[in-house]
């Protein structure tokens, strides 16, 4: 029976620092910005030492940046298309009715075009949340085997 080997055999502290540069990632879920923080801190400390961690440092970076940017586009559709339909809907004297925010004859019927688009938009945003946490931790299993990963769907932004 065969067994499949890593297709380059790195030294295991590189091994562990290049998985460590993907798991960083996921502090995003508890420190704001850890995402990128980390490693980058992570990458720039070990980029000169090792040709493995360095690719594996980009590729994070890379794919960190990347949703960053497809995060942003999406925001760019869902935000303005949710005010334009809110805003386009609430009766003059919503904000006068004794004291109460009320908002009456909302119209669904002749929004249901944008509405649909910035829903899209916030299911695409769910879906890509939901990749990423599972790409981090399919490359850092890759990594650590000792082999090279590239995210799909990467901007290479650092070369």
């Amino acid at each position: 029976m065969e067994t499949s080997t890593p297709l380059i055999m790195e030294k295991t502290s590189e091994k562990n620092t290049a998985t460590f540069t993907h798991l960083s990632t996921l502090t995003q879920y508890f420190i704001p910005f850890g995402n990128y923080i980390f490693p980058i801190l992570i990458w720039t400390s070990y980029k000169d030492k090792s040709e493995f961690v360095n690719h594996h440092g980009k590729q994070t970076l890379n794919f960190q940046l990347s949703l960053l940017l497809y995060t942003l586009v999406l925001a760019l559709i869902a935000i303005p298309v949710f005010v334009t339909v809110f805003l386009k809907n609430i009766p003059m004297e919503a904000f006068f009715n004794d004291d109460n925010f009320v908002i009456r004859n909302f119209d669904f019927q002749g929004n249901i075009g944008l509405l649909t688009i910035g829903g899209t938009a916030v299911v695409l945003f769910g879906l890509l949340k939901v990749v990423e946490f599972f790409l981090v931790i399919y490359a850092s299993i890759k990594t650590s085997n000792g082999e090279y990963y590239k995210y799909p769907l990467t901007i290479p932004f650092i070369k």
